[in-house]
């Protein structure tokens, strides 16, 4: 019964949509409406405003760090955390606020990561940052991380139940960001900075 209150907690939690919402509050088009259609920090980037984008990053890795933060604080078996994991990233993929259209989660499983082990939190974001950096494609940094963070959590902490939940993740991720490899295998996929199109025309990362 804890398990299942404090999955749906998190899973509420998750489904905040941080893209829409930051958009609203600061007078910008809603995201979902250009660029991919994807509410999450790559798209709104595409609006023009970094400020933007930087809170929407941020709000969405908050919530991943705070669920799993808040199950941890209260001292919860193993098993609830891992639960508690997988359901806040499933609230920001499947937001029940947006019909279960959310974003493709690579921010909040950030933030899920920083609260299981800081050190593999960090560690996968640094490799996001570097590829981002050297090739301009937001999401070639969120798939090379999704393949990382697995390994680099068995390597820190060992096999376990948060284990598992970086797994699952990474693998929905590498799920949600299957169109983006195709564009890249192709040389369509779009690069960081370009001008935002229509909704549907292109694919970036969330």
């Amino acid at each position: 019964m804890q398990a299942l209150l404090f999955a749906l907690a998190a899973y509420l939690v998750g489904s905040i949509p941080f893209a829409v919402v930051v958009s609203r509050a600061m007078g910008l088009e809603d995201p979902r409406k250009y660029g991919s259609g994807n509410p999450g920090a790559t798209n709104v980037l595409r609006s023009g405003s970094k400020a933007a984008a930087v809170l929407t990053l941020l709000g969405d890795a908050a919530k991943g760090w705070f669920a799993v933060w808040l199950a941890l604080h209260l001292e919860s078996p193993a098993d609830v955390v891992a639960v508690v994991a997988i359901a806040v990233f499933l609230g920001h993929v499947f937001s029940v606020f947006l019909r279960f259209q959310g974003g493709k989660g690579v921010a909040t499983a950030v933030g899920v990561l920083l609260a299981l082990d800081w050190r593999v939190g960090l560690a996968a974001l640094a490799v996001w940052l570097a590829v981002v950096i050297v090739t301009r494609y937001s999401s070639l940094g969120s798939v090379v991380a999704a393949l990382f963070a697995p390994a680099a959590y068995y390597y820190v902490a060992g096999f376990g139940s948060a284990f598992l939940a970086t797994v699952a993740m990474s693998a929905i991720l590498l799920w949600r960001h299957e169109s983006n490899i195709r564009k890249l295998v192709r040389g369509e996929e779009s690069r960081l900075g370009e001008a935002k199109k229509e909704a549907g025309a292109e694919q970036p990362t969330s």
